[in-house]
């Protein structure tokens, strides 16, 4: 289909220079990605599920049946946030911070800042985590305790849980 049929915002007294430059610009462009949010719930155990991509920002959901990431530790070149969808959840700082958020309010982590959070609810703490490159890479690894050493997502520090359990046939989010 030619661009010209599309509503594209070109000017009412375009030139065919400015056509060929608009077509041009419209070719090279990036096209949208459509995605839905939809997550099991859980009686046990945490998930993480990556929803969508691009090379700058990644958008996740992420389910706790309880706990939650114990390990203090900072995002070295992400600026990211955790909006409770469902649940509640309690964040913690390094200097004796905490913050309480319910369903819909979330909390910005620029880039560098410490963290830990708990699921504070009975239902599973659904959380939506979107992040986005802040700078170039500062650091050899992108998530740090507070020595500065690198703490994976899976550690042992980080209160993973040994096993994920599902509840059948309970889904957050979109139907399938």
């Amino acid at each position: 289909m030619s661009v010209d049929t599309l509503d594209t915002g070109q000017l009412e007294n375009e030139t065919e220079e400015l056509r060929k430059r608009r077509e041009a610009v419209i070719a090279a462009s990036a096209p949208a990605h459509k995605f839905k949010l939809r997550t099991q719930l859980l009686k046990e155990g945490r998930t993480t599920d990556l929803i969508s991509s691009t090379d700058n920002m990644r958008v996740h959901v992420k389910v706790y049946a309880s706990g939650g990431e114990n390990g203090l530790h900072n995002h070295t070149d992400e600026d990211h946030f955790h909006l409770v969808l469902q649940g509640s959840a309690l964040f913690y700082g390094p200097r004796g911070e905490e913050v309480h958020c319910g369903p819909w309010e979330g909390l910005m982590l620029p880039a560098g800042s410490f963290y830990r959070f708990n699921a504070t609810s009975d239902e599973p703490l659904v959380l939506l985590r979107v992040g986005a490159r802040a700078a170039e890479q500062t650091s050899e690894h992108d998530r740090l305790n507070i020595y500065g050493d690198p703490l994976p997502t899976e550690a042992p520090g980080n209160g993973q849980p040994k096993r994920v359990v599902p509840r059948e046939g309970e889904f957050f989010g979109a139907t399938e």
